[in-house]
């Protein structure tokens, strides 16, 4: 077998215990069998190794998706949508709702609590524990630390077409004296590209 891998190549004149010389059909059929599974194993353990590695690399900060065929200069109101995954803890619920509340304001957007408007809002919320895997220390007892997710939707209101999309990814500090803080700043990084901010 001119194209097999030096370490799969099986000398011609060796001999199975059972299965008589390995150059039979048989040999050939085993030692092939034999080969390819170590090739599975090592491909397997390359997979997941590649697989650890980009699991520790965890990606924090804002990322933004504004539609480019909206004329965003139109839209003047909102409405909170019901719909969404709000914070469970109360207060950090309202602190978000009053943190894209003052942003959206400060855009020149309207906030309406009844009757139409153009746009519809709508947030989602969740928090996480991440290890450090940098950390000095043994790979069982490696630090944790908690990480919030925050996502802020806005869809034409008679459409429904999502127009603008903010998530940011973030550790944070869970003292009650530093989430409003932490709340209020990723809040203003998230419209920060807003399109009718970015064109002034």
């Amino acid at each position: 077998m001119p194209w097999a891998h030096p370490r799969f190549r099986v000398p011609a004149t060796a001999t199975s215990h059972c299965a008589g010389p390995i150059g039979s059909h048989a040999g050939i059929a085993l030692a092939f069998a034999l080969a390819m599974k170590h090739l599975l194993i090592v491909c397997l353990g390359v997979v997941l190794a590649v697989a650890t590695i980009a699991a520790q690399k965890q990606k924090y900060g804002v990322t933004v998706t504004a539609d480019r065929k909206a004329d965003f200069s139109a839209f003047k109101s909102y409405a909170w949508d019901a719909a969404g995954y709000p914070a469970m803890d109360k207060a950090a619920h309202q602190q978000i709702v009053d943190a894209v509340d003052r942003e959206l304001k400060g855009l020149g957007l309207e906030k309406r609590t009844s009757g139409p408007s153009d746009l519809q809002l709508r947030y989602g919320a969740q928090r996480r524990t991440d290890t450090d895997t940098h950390a000095d220390a043994p790979a069982t007892n490696l630090p944790t630390y908690a990480v919030g997710t925050l996502v802020v939707l806005l869809r034409e209101s008679g459409s429904g077409k999502e127009v603008y999309r903010a998530r940011v990814d973030k550790p944070i500090d869970l003292a009650p004296d530093k989430i409003k803080a932490t709340i209020d700043e990723v809040v203003r990084e998230m419209f920060a590209k807003y399109p009718t901010r970015t064109k002034k």
